[in-house]
């Protein structure tokens, strides 16, 4: 049988299996164990990650209150969970509204900056731009070194901007740079499993934001 993409997902599949019971029975098993594993990871950093998550969020609180917007960016899967982040706080589905922006939503202007001046500038540029001291930069990684999001956090300190990481495997470059005032590192190494728990992590960090917004109105 040919080698498939999808191998490394579920290697079963690409074995010499012919009796659908038994394939079926593994494909369920398969994904009861990825779901449970993705469950854990979620809890473990959650728990691991509570005063890091509390004190980013109540950062992240006073930057809006004083009129501060939301920057997300990212790239490839890290693209669609900074999308994600800035509906978020942009539309909640309760809660207070609150200004962010996603910089990977224009492809004219990604791939303008892309084409003129390097790929590694598209996020750097955006911000220059359209950030202002006061505002807050969010980027995601799932190897905490992806150089163009790193470029942009050394914009964003530059401009008095808060910066918030959001990290998988070790945290790599992300971790460890000066730049980053709040990084949250997902200790994994599947992709898969970083990016759900990430999700998980900017869920918490909206909702202490909306928690201490609330506080501060009563």
């Amino acid at each position: 049988m040919s080698s498939e993409p999808t191998a490394f997902l579920y290697p079963f599949i690409d074995a010499d299996e012919r009796h659908s019971a038994t394939l079926l029975t593994d494909l369920a098993a398969s994904a009861r164990s990825k779901i449970a594993e993705s469950h854990d990871l979620r809890a473990m950093t959650l728990q691991q990650s509570a005063g890091d998550l509390r004190r980013a969020g109540e950062a992240m609180t006073e930057r809006f209150r004083r009129g501060g917007r939301l920057f997300t960016f990212g790239n490839g899967g890290s693209a669609t969970d900074a999308e994600a982040t800035a509906v978020l706080f942009r539309r909640p589905p309760h809660g207070r509204s609150l200004p962010a922006v996603s910089l990977v939503d224009d492809g004219a202007i990604l791939t303008a900056l892309a084409n003129d001046v390097g790929y590694e500038l598209v996020f750097t540029r955006q911000l220059i731009a359209h950030a202002r001291p006061g505002d807050i930069a969010m980027g995601f990684s799932t190897s905490g070194g992806s150089v163009n999001v790193l470029r942009a956090f050394e914009e964003s300190t530059r401009r008095n901007l808060l910066t918030l990481g959001l990290a998988g495997y070790d945290g790599g470059a992300m971790a460890t740079s000066v730049a980053v005032d709040h990084c949250l590192v997902v200790p994994s190494d599947s992709i898969h499993r970083i990016q759900e728990t990430q999700q998980a992590l900017v869920l918490e960090l909206w909702s202490i934001v909306q928690r201490c917004l609330g506080e501060a109105a009563d």
